[in-house]
């Protein structure tokens, strides 16, 4: 079995830039062994990042109709990617946890601001500025406070399968205040958040979607060797959002876990999750 798998993807049911069948024909032409569609999940919140509930069907009797037809070819998987935004709305809701879905994605893209605005810190280094300076009187740390607070909560309600880009709040906080990420109160949220991680033996995304454009993973690789000692277990996504992006970042991911003593990763096989050895 390889290593060439991706479970984050996103089609154009929501914010992706091409339809479903068209990522599931560039993971078949790579040599993927696995594949899983994870679209963003319905949001209380109008944007233009996540699907509409009313499409919920759609998406899904799409996904049947390309597993049936690529079955010989590729292990096909469909999912979510589900948003905190409270108690309320989370990945362990009735609804998320009704769908006949193979995995569930649980991310933190959302927190609430003090005037009770769910305010989405992912996007744009400007859109992320203007919403601290306009929502938080430029206190980006109360942000990063309310984004690890979030995410505390999100592993406490539990419902999903991994953990999607955890740290990411770190990218646009650093780029909002250069070397806030390298500071000791920032490094405590994060390995307080892996020991919690570890704690409750979950499964945790290394995101490679920002590796091209920044050198960045999620979580950051300043974290892997700590996390290997915790014994996290990590499956390696892409979150890609254009077909040619699904192997985006893959290869270095894999060596930048195997250097920091990991040997192996987890996908998906036969509908069960298992470990594989990383590949020389």
């Amino acid at each position: 079995m390889n290593n060439l798998t991706n479970y984050h993807s996103h089609c154009d049911f929501c914010d992706g830039h091409a339809p479903m069948e068209l990522f599931v024909r560039e993971a078949v032409k790579e040599g993927f062994s696995s594949y899983g569609i994870s679209s963003h999940a319905p949001f209380p919140v109008q944007n233009g990042c996540n699907m509409q509930k009313e499409k919920m069907t759609a998406y899904l009797e799409e996904f049947r109709r390309l597993k049936r037809l690529y079955s010989s070819e590729i292990d096909l998987y469909i999912g979510l990617e589900i948003d905190f935004l409270d108690d309320s709305f989370n990945p362990s809701i009735d609804y998320f946890q009704s769908l006949p879905l193979d995995y569930r994605i649980g991310s933190v893209h959302y927190i609430v601001a003090p005037d009770g605005t769910p305010v989405d810190t992912d996007g744009s280094p400007e859109r992320f500025r203007n919403y601290v300076d306009t929502y938080f009187d430029g206190d980006v740390k109360e942000v990063v406070h309310r984004f690890y607070r979030s995410s505390f909560r999100m592993i406490d309600l539990g419902g999903f399968d991994f953990l999607g880009h955890l740290d990411k709040i770190g990218l646009n906080a650093s780029l909002y205040c250069p070397g806030l990420d390298r500071e000791s109160w920032y490094k405590k949220w994060v390995t307080d958040y892996l020991e919690e991680v570890a704690s409750r033996n979950l499964l945790v995304e290394v995101n490679t979607k920002a590796w091209e454009t920044r050198g960045r993973f999620y979580p950051n690789y300043d974290y892997f060797e700590l996390m290997n000692d915790l014994g996290i277990r990590v499956v390696v996504n892409s979150d890609a959002h254009y077909p040619e992006k699904i192997n985006a970042g893959r290869i270095e991911a894999l060596c930048a876990l195997a250097q920091a003593g990991y040997t192996n990763v987890w996908q998906f096989c036969k509908g069960n999750w298992v470990d594989v050895p990383i590949e020389d």
